[in-house]
């Protein structure tokens, strides 16, 4: 097939007036003739001239290849365009060269359907439309969809196959693309919940058959909307990214990690073996456990975000098929049941879901019941003394927020405190905490009681762009003293973002505040930013106060942190003591300050006032 051999007319037309002339003179009517036939031949051969032209812009220019091949067992290419070497990487010498090469370039997984097809066309003698892939010279996989027709001779037969080549690797990639997105999470790669869903039901199904346990583990990242509102949504997601790949090394190859939204994760512990020796714990539940285990120790290192390093901790929720529920859906809620009951109690922990303690209603009645609380100020401060350890004298108090529960009794604040964090509504909590506080002192003061003031600060609280301001404004409406009011900060809340930290930190100490780490010993400080930090008090947890003059480690973990913040110029101050033997032990060792039911619980403001009254002060095992 030669698509210019119209070019050999008008030369032969030629030739053959020169043959005439050498005949002898012509006839003037054949001469006139053949003047037309010449003219008419050079129109159709400029005719023919411009339609090449288009044919080869049309077949050469376009993103595709077109091919001509034999209609016969060699399958040789007669004709191929130029677009091969641009897709491919092949001349279209070499290609037309060897007949092989289509079939020997075709991707393993599609040869065979491939060639099937392509045979099945050729003997049918009908159009075919195929799809497959090509490999380049570069190794890149190419899409094709083929389109072909069988050219036939004039007996009918088979002649020739044509051909259209056209590149769809866009759109091949862009449906795999959209295939990966709808089972896949795209900031992470993970797989995405509906994909957890369906292999959890997959799992659940197996573990029927072969009498096995299925574990699901839901994870949420604490105070993760904190890093977003401070350090901003990019360094966020590469929080995520980084927790993600944590949370892969965390757990076993055989789990499978999903990302369910935000800081929300779930993991999958299938096919567990559920038999152990009998009276021994549950082996599918210890087994989880464990894998819980290992991602909270996972997440002890810091998290490196550049200019910054956040500690962080993950609240976990562990629910078993058939232990908890029998159905996927049912499983995932109890998992997420008990995450968000471990939130409450203490974050960075895990919880396995129990039917008597979990109340997913009992979570709506409270997101309702503190968002009347708010409107309506249903709020009540309990004061804890703070005592000199020397002589039992109190010297301050901590405030504590209680929920006036209209339905009977006080809500503590473990049970609404982390709810309130995740709603947004702990700022303006904090906000009443504070003006309360001075309402009160102001009300103290006027009996003749003067007390040190210690309340906390949420993270939310702290990272305020205008913290200081906003506290000093409210002390300022009641005349209250910057110096005897004691800021209190959790240890993992300063470790969040230390470098943020400590510039708030030094803001509030500037203006005249007093500074304390509340609950020191159960975060992950780094003693070298401790000593930057403007810190007045180091409150040592109460976990280690318990039996501590019993408990040798536990004692010798004191006596350090005793040393330490003398050592740094802070007050040591030991918080839930409990007994005399505790008190003795604590002052023989140097510690100033504490405070404990021994002393005093929690009480009202004017149990407060009466005490003072009634004792002088004095409030040593009342």
């Amino acid at each position: 097939m030669d698509p210019t051999s119209h070019q050999g007319r008008v030369p032969a037309l030629a030739a053959l007036r020169e043959l005439l002339d050498h005949l002898g003179e012509l006839p003037e009517r054949a001469r006139e003739l053949l003047d037309v036939i010449g003219d008419d031949l050079h129109r159709v051969d400029s005719e023919l001239r411009e339609l090449d032209a288009r044919y080869r812009a049309l077949v050469e220019q376009i993103p595709a290849i077109v091919y001509v091949d034999l209609a016969d067992e060699s399958m040789a290419t007669t004709y191929v365009s130029p677009q091969i070497e641009a897709l491919l990487g092949f001349t279209q010498q070499e290609y037309i060269d060897d007949p092989e090469l289509w079939t020997r370039q075709l991707h393993p997984d599609d040869r065979k359907q491939a060639l099937d097809t392509y045979t099945r066309g050729r003997e049918a003698g009908e159009p075919f439309t195929f799809e497959y892939r090509l490999m380049s010279t570069d190794g890149r996989q190419v899409w094709f969809r083929d389109s072909a027709v069988v050219i036939h001779d004039e007996n009918g037969d088979p002649a020739f196959i044509e051909g259209v080549m056209l590149d769809i690797t866009d759109r091949k990639n862009a449906e795999e693309q959209a295939a990966f997105l709808a089972y896949h999470d795209k900031l992470t790669g993970l797989p995405n919940k509906a994909m957890f869903e369906e292999l959890l039901s997959l799992a659940i199904a197996r573990a029927r058959r072969h009498d096995m346990a299925v574990a699901v583990i839901s994870t949420d990242l604490d105070d993760f909307k904190l890093v977003n509102d401070s350090l901003g949504h990019e360094k966020g997601d590469e929080l995520i990214r980084q927790l993600a790949d944590r949370l892969r090394e965390a757990t076993r190859e055989t789990d499978l990690v999903a990302r369910q939204s935000g800081d929300e994760f779930l993991l999958l512990l299938a096919d567990i073996d559920r038999s152990g020796p009998p009276g021994s714990p549950d082996a599918a539940v210890l087994v989880a456990e464990g894998v819980a285990a290992r991602v909270r120790e996972a997440l002890i290192a810091p998290f490196d975000l550049g200019d910054t390093e956040v500690y962080l901790s993950a609240s976990m929720g562990i629910a078993l098929y058939p232990n908890h529920a029998h159905e996927p859906a049912e499983l995932l809620r109890n998992a997420g049941a008990a995450m968000f009951r471990s939130k409450r109690n203490s974050s960075g922990g895990y919880s396995t879901y129990a039917h008597e303690n979990v109340d997913a209603l009992g979570r709506l009645s409270l997101s309702t019941l503190l968002r009347k609380a708010v409107e309506q100020q249903h709020w009540e401060l309990h004061y804890q003394p703070i005592v000199d350890l020397a002589d039992g004298k109190t010297i301050g108090v901590e405030a504590l927020i209680r929920l006036n529960d209209p339905n009977g009794g006080l809500v503590p604040p473990g049970e609404f405190i982390p709810l309130a964090e995740e709603m947004g509504l702990i700022e303006m909590i904090g906000d009443w905490v504070i003006e309360e506080v001075a309402r009160q002192d102001a009300a103290w003061r006027e009996e003749g009681l003067e007390l040190e003031l210690s309340f906390n600060l949420s993270p939310r609280q702290l990272w305020q762009p205008d913290v200081a301001t906003r506290i000093l404004t409210r002390l300022a409406t009641r005349d209250v003293a910057a110096p005897r009011t004691i800021v209190e900060v959790t240890e993992s809340t300063a470790m969040t973002d230390p470098d943020r930290t400590l510039r708030t930190l030094w803001d509030l100490h500037a203006k005249g505040l007093r500074l304390a780490i509340d609950d020191f010993g159960t975060g992950y400080s780094s003693l070298s930013r401790l000593a930057h930090m403007p810190v007045d008090v180091l409150k040592i947890d109460r976990s280690f106060i318990h039996e501590v003059h019993a408990d040798e480690q536990a004692g010798n973990m004191v006596k350090a942190i005793i040393q330490l913040a003398e050592g740094l110029g802070m007050t040591p101050l030991a918080e839930g003591i409990e007994t005399a033997q505790e008190w003795q032990f604590l002052v023989e060792n140097g510690c100033r300050l504490g405070q404990g039911y021994y002393f005093c619980k929690p009480v009202p403001a004017a149990d407060v006032l009466a005490r003072h009254r009634r004792a002088g002060l004095q409030v040593v095992g009342d």
